[in-house]
This record gives C-alpha cells, structure tokens and sequence, in this order.
C-alpha cells in the first residue's frame, strides 16, 4: 500500500538511466575535481614554501615552514570545511538543494585565486593571508559534499544510484592526479628556465626568485574547473524530491522529474495527495525522539566511520612525501634544488595517484550495485589494515634501499583500498539512509565528522613527523620509531572502522523512501 502511495517518487527509482544522469555526474563530479584539487596540491607545496620564506641565511640546510606554520596551512582549509558541510548542508534542506549550489563554487573560484595572490611584508603575513583564503576555500568546498551527494541520490534510479553517487566522488581521483600533473608541468618549466643548483652546492641559488610564482600558479589553477562548472550547475533544476516532499510546489516537482526522465507523468492533483501522505507520516524532526530511534545508531554510524576513515586517510595523503623521505625514496632537500623537490615530490604523488587512487574509485563504481556498500566497506577497512600493519611492523625492512619500491607498492595498495573502500562509501551512504527533509543536513554531518578526523590526521601526523627526527636509531635509518608508530596506529584506527561500520545498514537495490522509512507510518513528534 506504501508503494502505492509514493508512485510518483517510485518512477523515479525505476527509471531507465539517461544522459541526464550522465550529465548530472559530469556537473556534480567537476565540483569534487576541483574539492580534490585545491586539499591536496597545498601538500605539494609546503616544502617549497618553506625554502622560498623560512631560509635562513648561512644555515646549514634548506629552509623549512616552522611546526605551527605547517600546522596551519594544511589543517586550516579542513576547518573551513568543517564548518561548510555543516552549515551548507542545514541550508540545503531548508533552501533546496540547487539554490545554494552555485555559491560553493563561487567561492571555491574567489578563494582559489586569492590563495596565489597571497602577499605580504613579511614571511607570516604572507602565510596568514594564505590561511584567510584557504579557511575560505574550504568552506567552499564543504558546501558541495552535502548538496553533491544529496542532488545525486535524489536524481538517481535505485538500480545505478550507487554507482551515479561513487562516479561523482570518483573524480576526486582525477583532481588529486591533477594536482600532481600540475605541479610537475610547472615546476618542470621554472627548472628549464631558471636552471638552480643544489643547495649542498649552492645555497644562495639553491631557490631562484621565480620560485615563488611556481606554488601560486599551481594554487590559483583550482579556480579553472570549478569556473568552467558554474553556468552548467545552475541551469540543472531542482530535485524532485526536495520540490514534491519539502517545499511542496507539486506542479513544480511534476514538472522537474518530467525534465529528468523525459516524459510525462503524473497530473499534479495526484502528486499533491501523495505528497500529503507522507508529510503526515513523517514530520519528526532532527532532535526527536522519533528520530532518534529511527536514524540514531545510523547516524553514529555514519560519523563514526567517517571520522575514522579520514584520520588515516588525510594522514596519509597529505604526508606523502614525508613518509617517501623517510625510506629515501626522495633524495635529502641539500641534495636538490628548491623546483627540483617539488617535481620529485609531485612525481611521487602522482605515481600513488594513478596507481592506487584512482583504480580504488573507479573499481567502487563498477561494483558497489553488485556486491553492495556495506562489503565494501568492510573489505576496505581490512585491507588497508592488513597493509598498514605490514608497512608499520617490519618498518627497518623497508627502510633499506633494495626494499623501497615494495614500500611504494603497498603504500599504494592502502589507497586503493581506502578508495575501493570506507572513502567512496562513507560519502555515497549518508546520502540515502536519512529522510528527504534531513538529508542533506545529516549527510553535512556525517561529512563534517569525517573533516574532523582529517584535522586530527594532520595535526597529529604532523606532530608525529616534527618529533620523529629527532633521534635515530642504532642501524642509523631516519624516522624509524616515530613513523613505525604512526602507520601502527593508523591500522588500529582501521581496526576501529571495520567494527563500527556494522551500524550502518545495506542500501543497494533499495528506493530512498524505503531506506529513510519515509513510506511508513509513525508518531509525529517533532521537537
């Protein structure tokens, strides 16, 4: 009886997919390009900085960003997405969905450009006006989680809506590869035009001058995709389910789902009494009781997992070339020029990216309807368990040259299965358990609990990097205590995420309606 009373949002579910989808994907997908882009080149970036700003003349090595510099600049774009996804998921349900849409990028576009116009009299000012704008950015990008993730679940038939939400986030891949083709491309330019010797050789030249427009230009180039995206997003219409079941505009949402399914549907006093049926159902709101015992143990579930999943995620990707350093797979920075550890650095990263990172997305995309997200997830978080604790237990093995291309290997396979795994699916899950006037609110949630454990990966794995050289050890290879420790617990914290993930329930082949239990009745108490 439920089923019938909801037709009109059923015959979204059981549509034949179409190029709209495609095209919502391509709309949608360039927003997580540019978010992938603009979190990670900073990390690129850092060490460059700290040789153009920091050096001190007659030093006995190349300059570095001070710990709480460091701190700063690669954990403040995560607090402004922090406080994104929060407050651009609460406007999205209250809003809608597209209305808010295109301020994200607006502010992703300003902010990106204004990161590589960042001046100063001095080193911090210049840093602090770097921060300004990257908080900015990152409120930015906090937006699109929520309302990317909401629009595309809410466009989707029940059948691919797994696969249309993990092609969206998969193109976070594609930005990551970016950054680090970017980054060489520049960097590989500066170095043929301003040729600089190493700084073991040189010190005074070891950095030229046109270094500092490198870390700008790589910066302000986060503001092309996102430009390009802005006309096509704001021509998309609204979702039909936030039209027909929040703001109640039945002629509108028929209106809008005859736009996405390219046909026409049902007249518009139909839909109205549908419509009526489950607001009467379903009026309880966020601090509710009924919500409460609806949703409660998945919304734990979902922040928990989150949270977990980006503490080790974030850790890893934003420290890269700190742990690289560590085996020595990037020379020492005397050995080097300035350009010169920035292309081996981004060369670096970009050999995980297309190795590990963007498999792990695409391989989500072609199974996740098949096997499900809750498998996913579990294989996800113990894999990358298994190979955190095998790079972290026999960490003296893979410190001796001869072993450092099998380190990269199974580094590379702990992204993959992040991404093939509890980084595709903890994005894609909030997006269709919670009901349509939460949705996006709880998936700003949930995704701001996973910026959290990012702040906490990158502070806490940069304390650990600071502390960690400090001594060595007797057979002499550098960083073995302090960054054995770290991928240590890092695989504990995974052990954490397999567990917690049974609170989440399995969504595949299932209506929206159905997963939310909007097609139930219930007790309208809202709070």
């Amino acid at each position: 009886m439920a089923q019938e009373q909801i037709q009109v949002l059923s015959l979204l579910d059981s549509a034949k997919t179409q190029l709209y989808h495609f095209t919502a994907v391509v709309i949608a997908g360039m927003g997580f390009f540019t978010d992938s882009y603009d979190l990670f080149c900073i990390s690129l970036v850092t060490k460059l900085l700290g040789r153009i700003y920091y050096h001190v003349d007659g030093a006995s090595k190349p300059g570095s960003l001070p710990p709480n510099v460091a701190a700063a600049v690669n954990g403040v774009a995560f607090c402004g997405t922090l406080s994104g996804q929060l407050f651009f998921g609460w406007l999205g349900d209250k809003l809608g969905r597209k209305r808010v849409y295109g301020i994200t990028l607006m502010l992703m576009v300003g902010c990106s450009i204004g990161s590589g116009l960042s001046f100063g009299s001095s080193p911090n000012a210049v840093v602090a006006t770097l921060c300004f704008f990257r908080f900015w950015l990152g409120f930015g990008i906090g937006g699109d989680y929520p309302l990317s993730a909401t629009i595309m679940a809410e466009y989707a038939n029940k059948k691919t809506r797994g696969a249309f939400i993990a092609a969206v986030f998969a193109m976070q891949g594609f930005g990551i590869l970016c950054g680090g083709a970017v980054a060489i491309c520049v960097s590989a330019i500066f170095r043929s035009l301003f040729p600089a010797r190493a700084y073991s050789v040189d010190p005074t030249g070891s950095t030229v001058p046109q270094a500092d427009y490198v870390w700008r230009i790589i910066l302000m180039f986060g503001a092309l995709p996102a430009a390009l995206t802005f006309y096509w997003r704001m021509k998309m219409p609204e979702t039909a389910r936030y039209t027909a079941l929040i703001a109640k505009n039945e002629q509108q949402a028929r209106q809008d789902m005859s736009k996405v399914l390219n046909t026409e549907i049902l007249e518009a006093n139909e839909v109205k009494e549908e419509v009526a049926v489950i607001k009467r159902r379903n009026s309880f709101g966020l601090f509710s009781q009924q919500f409460l015992r609806r949703h409660g143990l998945h919304l734990l579930g979902t922040t928990t997992t989150w949270f977990l999943l980006d503490i080790a995620y974030y850790s890893q990707n934003l420290f890269q070339k700190d742990i690289f350093s560590a085996i020595g797979w990037i020379p020492k920075p005397k050995s080097m020029s300035a350009l010169d550890e920035l292309f081996k650095i981004a060369r670096a990263q970009t050999l995980i990216a297309l190795c590990g990172t963007v498999p792990g997305y695409w391989v989500t995309v072609l199974l996740i309807d098949h096997i499900g997200r809750f498998f996913i997830q579990l294989i996800g978080f113990f894999f990358m368990t298994v190979f955190m604790f095998a790079l972290a237990i026999p960490y003296k093995h893979w410190t001796q040259k001869e072993n450092h291309i099998g380190f990269v290997v199974m580094y590379a396979l702990t992204f993959f299965f992040a991404n093939f795994g509890p980084n595709a699916t903890t994005f894609i899950v909030p997006a269709e358990i919670f009901p349509a006037r939460l949705r996006s609110t709880c998936h700003g949630i949930s995704a701001a609990s996973g910026k959290a454990g990012a702040i906490v990966g990158a502070f806490g794995f940069l304390y650990a990097s600071q502390n960690q050289d400090k001594s060595k050890t007797d057979a002499g290879y550098p960083a073995g205590i302090g960054m054995r420790n770290s991928l240590l617990l890092l695989g504990v914290v995974n052990v954490l995420g397999f567990f917690f993930t049974f609170l989440v329930p399995e969504t595949k082949g299932k209506s929206l309606e159905e997963v939310s239990r909007e097609d139930e009745g219930g007790a309208e108490d809202e709070l």
